[in-house]
């Protein structure tokens, strides 16, 4: 049997991305607390998450939101990793209260805030080991985490488009311009 790299690369960026998650579950967590949250989006999810930064720019006017979801739409997949609330109680004054119960509802627990960030690390690294391109997309998450979404009622979202391709679509990306009135 022949294999064509142009016909198994999507199951190849799946197969993948089954990696990149054990990566960001397994990445080192505050006091040993699982409250990641991964999930890998294919489809018409990725449609449905850039259909809604749209939306997100319409309201917020930032246009990187725009150069975004037409970004996403080149993935092969994306990956969202954010977390559950939870106050780490530490008292550690990260989240700029100098105790826990001082930090007012909506303010995240900053050390919530890291792990997400040692997640996305660990999920980048991997992706690289595994030569899958990739690029860590605020504007995604944001969007993730809007009702009616994937992650709603999650904090912290961040989203990782994950692609194989000739070219890295990530990059290189030319800015969307305000429309002429």
């Amino acid at each position: 049997m022949i294999y064509n790299e142009r016909e198994v690369r999507n199951d190849s960026v799946l197969d993948s991305a089954h990696k990149i998650m054990i990566a960001a579950r397994t990445a080192p967590k505050a006091k040993g607390v699982d409250i990641i949250e991964i999930m890998t989006i294919t489809g018409d999810d990725i449609k449905k998450l850039s259909d809604e930064m749209r939306r997100v720019s319409e309201e917020n006017g930032f246009m990187f939101f725009l150069r975004d979801a037409d970004n996403i739409l080149q993935a092969e997949a994306v990956m969202l990793i954010g977390t559950k609330e939870l106050c780490q109680g530490l008292n550690c004054k990260r989240c700029g209260f100098s105790l826990c119960s001082d930090r007012p509802e909506g303010v995240p627990c900053a050390l919530n805030t890291i792990d997400v960030g040692i997640a996305v690390g660990s999920a980048c690294a991997t992706a690289s080991d595994l030569r899958i391109d990739t690029r860590v997309m605020h504007s995604a998450g944001i969007a993730a985490m809007r009702p009616g979404m994937m992650c709603e009622g999650l904090n912290n979202v961040l989203a990782i488009p994950l692609s194989c391709k000739s070219k890295n679509p990530f990059f290189d990306r030319k800015p969307k311009e305000e429309e002429k009135k």
